[in-house]
């Protein structure tokens, strides 16, 4: 079965462009591949390109040899991690804009000199990788950080630049509808849609009384925090995260650890994502891979995982009455609750479980590569190809 969501049945497309043929004893040998990033954990509990080490691990778990190339690898200029963004880092020190692209390229190209070939995050990763000497994939991710460089940015006011960068890349992966959509309107040829992994809890969890409604994640503008602080009074909210908006809420808990993360979300009865810009949506997903009635901005992503009435609630993006509206309407019904819980659960496991995701990632490195040896071993597992050549 395909990896897929609830668009209509993709079209078929032209094999991907392979890397060349290879003897048997390459094939013998672990696939090396490179990863770059402008974001990745700096200890266990840090949540700073999560996205990106956990599919890393998984991968070298199942015998791909994963370098990654990161702030820290290249001297990023202490820029990545100062909670603006690079983009907002680089507006107020624009001197280190060539400097920083010089430090990535060459730690790319060290690192890559003996890969197979580099994966590149982002749109802008992509432009990096193309100095990288390697042929490369690049995944569209979304937002940085609602920066200029943000994919569905470049989609919609560079479609040249975009296309001059994706079709230089063997594949280009999606990991939202809405990232595929905005790739097939700039004419990317080569598009594969495969969603970011989430692991699903063993069982849902259970709510507290008195019930609790929960945010976490950036407190930022393109998160929408600035509409659940204008609709936030007499609610039970508890906010953890951090951002440029934290003086929203002053009682914010800040980052916590993984373990603590997942405790709230089994705790809440309503968990919010009101965004008004989303690549993908990995709190509203993993939130409904606890089994969580969500209440989501209907943009980006978002609008892949949440189908309103069903798996969870969509609200107007900006509309603090919208977003109050459906809280409250979760809040005073425990039944519509449980059920958009249930439904949310079963579709993220379906959508998002680890195995279907990295067995799609491999068949799209097999494809690139030429290595059958790649391919996933499961009969039903197979990546969607979501545009036409």
């Amino acid at each position: 079965m395909p990896i897929c969501g609830p668009m209509s049945a993709p079209t078929a497309t032209r094999p991907l462009p392979r890397l060349g043929r290879r003897p048997a004893a390459i094939e013998s040998r672990p696939l090396k591949v490179v990863f770059f990033t402008t974001s990745y954990p700096r200890h266990a509990d840090d949540f700073a390109g999560r996205f990106v080490a956990d599919p890393v691990e998984r991968l070298r778990a199942r015998g791909i040899e994963v370098e990654v190339v990161h702030p820290g690898v290249y001297n990023d200029y202490g820029v990545a991690y100062n909670g603006g963004g690079i983009i907002h880092a680089i507006k107020r020190r624009p001197w280190i804009a060539p400097l920083l692209a010089l430090s990535m390229i060459r730690a790319l190209r060290r690192a890559a000199k003996d890969a197979d070939f580099v994966h590149a995050q982002w749109l802008a990763g992509g432009v990096v990788a193309l100095f990288s000497g390697k042929p490369f994939v690049v995944s569209l991710l979304g937002s940085i950080s609602g920066g200029v460089l943000d994919d569905f940015f470049l989609m919609r006011r560079a479609p040249w630049l975009v296309r001059a960068i994706c079709h230089r890349a063997r594949a280009t992966i999606c990991i939202s509808e809405a990232l595929v959509a905005s790739a097939q309107r700039c004419g990317i040829r080569n598009i594969r849609f495969i969603p970011i992994g989430i692991e699903i809890p063993e069982a849902p969890g259970i709510e507290l009384d008195p019930t609790e409604v929960f945010y976490t994640g950036r407190l930022s503008p393109e998160k929408g925090v600035q509409d659940l602080a204008a609709a936030r009074e007499g609610l039970n909210l508890v906010v953890s995260g951090d951002g440029p908006l934290r003086d929203l809420f002053p009682d914010a808990l800040g980052f916590i650890s993984r373990a603590e993360l997942m405790e709230r979300y089994d705790r809440a009865a309503v968990v919010v994502v009101p965004s008004r810009s989303e690549g993908f949506g990995v709190v509203c997903a993993e939130a409904m891979a606890h089994g969580k009635a969500v209440v989501a901005g209907a943009t980006g992503g978002l609008l892949g995982l949440v189908r309103d009435g069903d798996t969870g609630l969509l609200v107007e993006p900006g509309d603090p009455q919208a977003l109050r509206a459906a809280i409250d309407r979760l809040l005073g019904d425990k039944v519509l609750r449980d059920r958009l819980g249930h439904n949310a659960r079963e579709w993220i496991t379906e959508l998002c479980g680890w195995e279907r995701v990295i067995d799609a990632t491999l068949e799209t490195y097999a494809d690139v590569t030429g290595r059958t040896d790649l391919l996933p071993e499961r009969a039903d597992a197979a990546v969607a190809p979501a545009a036409a050549a």
